[in-house]
């Protein structure tokens, strides 16, 4: 038996479109102005977004055109391999096929800069500059200050404090390529300042580094704004994974029953599931997609659907989305791609409508996978990658004991090269599991703002 299958596509082959979920969903939830309770405007919108990103926000259309340069520069590292788990299979003894597919070949060694490379690009178009942006682990940093030096232009990287301290090497990367990175909370900005003020030791969030970069953003015309996940032009451009994988399962002769993808706020689980997803709606194959969090940060199990600001000092539209409260700061544990309050807009929708489950595991779980894979199939996980290791494990394991063949997929979103103090500790049994308990959530979900319920029954 062949211990490992490496399903590869040409270079010709990577997707000339990006797939839009919303072109085969009912119509969404317009985001909405927290001074009017009205939907965002275009203009408003033109405030943070070159024109062709608002285009891909509001599109219902199912094909968004990649841009040639976009695409060229994609070249470098796509597409990605698609494996089969064949050690992994053997290890677990389970009649089920297990494949992934692997992002970690980018780069910056996660799916990241399959959307920072358009955002840089349209940004650049758009007589940009330079860039500023906020990220939780590091990825998304490193992607935009890699993608920014390729297009000439500069990049300030707000990142959460405690990932700033526990992935020295993430920010050691993004300064290779000419970024700086600020450890968020900062006293740079008035949002950090506030923050500071209330809790000196504040670890950071998500939605802190998301004020500070909008704020910096606010005070400098030649800067463009750029993020990370969530919105829909983020989730769009991810999908160049989940197309390729459905060429790759032809190849395969095969196509998935479950697909697994870690999730934050949504990005590398809505590029490989939504194409799956896409294809099922418009009468195409049943698959079953599953959300696997941490339980740290449990955003679709234990979030509420409400319109709800994207960061800590409600600087963005409210959206609907599975929300913990913009206030939440999360404990730090080491899957820090994975730390959002909140969810994106279409990923949540997929819950709401029963089309994608969700579920939550525990850090030291996870980490057991992930050693598991490694040793079976010699590549190092990212900490946010090893929630889709776990699931899939859990639902390979729920094949053998039922008796059920099936075909699992699951998202290696990245590897771990940079996150090795996470394993030490992990070895050394220094990892909590974090779980939170229901007064935290409910602590934390008062931050919802009162007028967002409101709104949320009057926008049609």
């Amino acid at each position: 038996m062949v211990d490992r299958i490496k399903f590869l596509l040409d270079e010709g082959d990577i997707p000339t479109t990006w797939y839009n979920l919303a072109a085969d969903l009912p119509a969404l939830h317009p985001p909405l102005n927290p001074a009017t309770g009205r939907p965002v405007t275009r203009d408003e919108m033109a405030h943070t977004m070159p024109e062709p990103i608002i285009e891909q926000e509001l599109s219902t259309e199912r094909e968004l055109e990649i841009p040639d340069p976009v695409r060229q520069v994609y070249a470098q590292w796509r597409p990605s391999p698609l494996f089969r788990a064949r050690r992994l299979e053997a290890l677990l003894d389970t009649p089920a096929r297990i494949y992934y597919k692997y992002e970690g070949v980018a780069p910056t060694g996660s799916h990241k800069p399959n959307t920072a490379v358009a955002q840089v690009y349209y940004n650049k178009q758009a007589g940009k500059t330079g860039l500023v942006t906020e990220t939780g682990a590091g990825q998304w940093g490193s992607a935009i200050a890699q993608s920014a030096a390729m297009f000439g232009m500069s990049a300030k990287v707000y990142m959460v404090k405690v990932s700033f301290t526990q992935k020295p090497y993430r920010r050691a990367l993004m300064e290779v390529f000419g970024a700086e990175c600020v450890p968020s909370p900062s006293p740079e900005t008035a949002a950090g300042r506030a923050i500071l003020a209330a809790d000196p030791d504040c670890p950071g969030s998500l939605g802190i580094a998301t004020s500070e970069a909008l704020e910096a953003f606010a005070k400098d015309e030649s800067l463009g704004y750029v993020l990370g996940s969530a919105a829909n032009h983020v989730l769009a451009h991810q999908t160049v994974i989940g197309q390729e994988a459905i060429r790759q399962f032809e190849l395969a002769d095969d196509y998935p029953d479950i697909v697994v993808g870690c999730a934050g706020g949504g990005s590398n689980l809505a590029g490989l599931s939504f194409p799956f997803l896409g294809a099922k709606l418009r009468g195409g194959q049943d698959v079953r997609v599953i959300a696997a969090e941490p339980a740290a940060c449990p955003t679709l199990t234990c979030g509420t659907v409400a319109y709800d600001y994207a960061d800590a000092a409600g600087m963005t539209p409210l959206f609907r989305m599975h929300t913990l409260g913009h206030g939440f700061v999360p404990p730090t544990f080491h899957a820090g791609g994975l730390r959002a309050h909140g969810m994106g807009q279409l990923v949540s929708r997929t819950v709401e409508d029963g089309l994608m489950e969700a579920t939550a595991v525990t850090q030291r779980r996870c980490f057991e996978g992930a050693v598991q894979f490694a040793r079976a199939e010699g590549i190092l996980p990212a900490p946010e990658s090893t929630h889709a290791i776990r699931v899939a494990i859990d639902e390979a394991l729920r094949c053998k004991a039922e008796g059920r063949e099936q075909s699992i997929l699951f998202g290696l979103s990245g590897h771990g090269h940079f996150d090795l103090t996470a394993y030490e500790r992990y070895f050394a049994g220094e990892l909590d599991d974090m779980v939170l308990d229901d007064e935290t959530i409910a602590e934390a979900k008062a931050s919802i703002p009162e007028q967002a319920w409101e709104m949320a029954g009057s926008v049609t």
